[in-house]
């Protein structure tokens, strides 16, 4: 695959970036990404697709020049939602009460092809050199008592991976790490998103999707210490590892 001259960077991350090619968006990894997530991400995003989840559309996997992998999906015309908040911040919560319901609307949805949340945790945990056997053990404990569910979880749900189009529908990408499980992990893992960029975000966040949810708090944060275990996993590095490290708290339900 050969990238014309007229893309668009619109992102950059440690180990991606993502263009606009005009009718397609298509995201590059380089080449420490195993090829097997470019093509597992897009066979996420197929069956969220079949879900009838509002998402983006999988359209091709390829090797670009130079060796790494490339994801194309469909394009959806419009802003992010965090492009929004930042925009206009006397709006917060009338856009957070939208990105709310618009997670409680995905939690709703079943697709029993997805990989487990509870196996996904479980591998994370268990790949942290960080922290120490018992630490992981405690953890695989806590993560073994909760309660199974198998709901549609997105697992990286923030506002820059909400897309608003031009008629005001709300379209959801990077479904990279979605799983079925639990609503409550796909919530607390939310939290600590927005904990770390802005903790009084984080707080209202976390209390209107217990009220528009109906969920106990007390459940979500049940869920915080799994669910900054599995985010160390991924290797930030720097002050966000710092934070999570401070969440990983196993010892208080003892």
């Amino acid at each position: 695959m050969q990238l014309p001259d007229t893309k668009v960077e619109i992102a950059q991350r440690s180990n991606k970036v993502v263009y606009d090619l005009g009718d397609t968006i298509v995201k590059v990894f380089n080449e420490t990404k195993p090829v097997s997530d470019v093509f597992n991400e897009a066979l996420n995003l197929a069956r969220i697709n079949e879900c009838g989840i509002r998402s983006p559309k999988a359209l091709e996997v390829a090797q670009v020049e130079g060796g790494g992998w490339a994801l194309v999906t469909s394009k959806i015309p419009g802003v992010t939602l965090a492009e929004k908040m930042a925009a206009e911040p006397g709006r917060f919560y009338e856009y957070l009460e939208q990105f709310v319901d618009l997670q409680i609307e995905i939690h709703s949805y079943r697709c029993p092809l997805l990989q487990r949340q509870v196996d996904k945790y479980d591998r994370m945990i268990n790949s942290l050199d960080q922290l120490n056997a018992s630490t992981r053990y405690d953890l695989l404990q806590r993560l073994d008592g909760m309660k199974t569910r198998r709901r549609v979880c997105h697992g990286d749900f923030n506002p820059s991976n909400v897309i608003v189009a031009e008629d005001g529908q709300l379209y959801v990408c990077d479904w990279a790490h979605a799983t079925q499980g639990a609503p409550a992990a796909d919530a607390a893992m939310t939290y600590l998103l927005f904990a770390l960029e802005d903790k009084q975000q984080a707080e209202a966040y976390l209390e209107m999707y217990c009220n528009r949810a109906d969920e106990p708090v007390q459940i979500v944060r049940s869920y915080m210490s799994i669910v900054a275990a599995s985010e160390l996993a991924r290797k930030r590095g720097g002050a966000n590892d710092e934070f999570l490290m401070s969440c990983i708290d196993v010892f208080d339900y003892q």
